[in-house]
């Protein structure tokens, strides 16, 4: 998996076969791989799940802050902190997801609303300023996203600072 996840996050998804995993790996054939999975595509799915799932627990079990404001900063910095931890699992996420065949439970949309739900509590709670919570959420995800696909030529500390700084100016917060 290691393997499959450094090469997928270094090469991109068309670029990824058996026979590179193998390379990286330091097998001397596929057929170790082709054992366990019959093709790229069940790979891929079988990554995609893995690394949203261990995200998602990393992430979730990070939040469950008292206020909402405290609850986005919580989110960034987890995601941040997961990237740190799993930069190439992010990397290979993000790759294959438009090509993983299992759904990932809605994750874009599931993101994108339970964000918004945030970023509206902390409207109606007074901590952020009047805007558009889905298109606020939107951009705070297309940055977040940025940063995990940039993340290899940026200092994550100072990228944490910023990205929470940024979401900070935007929502008034």
């Amino acid at each position: 998996m290691s393997a499959a996840i450094a090469t997928i996050a270094e090469l991109d998804y068309a670029e990824t076969s058996f026979k590179a995993i193998a390379a990286r790996a330091g097998l001397s054939s596929t057929g170790l791989i082709s054992y366990h999975f019959r093709n790229k595509q069940e790979l891929v799915d079988v990554v995609f799940a893995d690394v949203l799932e261990r995200f998602q627990g990393f992430v979730t079990a990070r939040l469950g802050q008292p206020s909402p404001r405290d609850e986005l900063r919580a989110f960034l910095v987890a995601n941040v902190a997961f990237l740190r931890e799993h930069r190439a699992d992010m990397l290979a996420f993000l790759r294959i997801r438009a090509h993983a065949a299992v759904t990932d439970g809605g994750i874009a949309d599931s993101d994108h609303v339970a964000l918004a739900a945030l970023l509206r509590q902390g409207q109606d709670a007074g901590e952020f300023r009047a805007f558009d919570p889905d298109v606020m959420a939107v951009f705070i995800l297309a940055m977040r996203n940025g940063v995990v696909l940039r993340s290899g030529a940026l200092d994550l500390d100072v990228c944490e600072r910023e990205l929470v700084a940024a979401v900070e100016l935007a929502t008034g917060g």
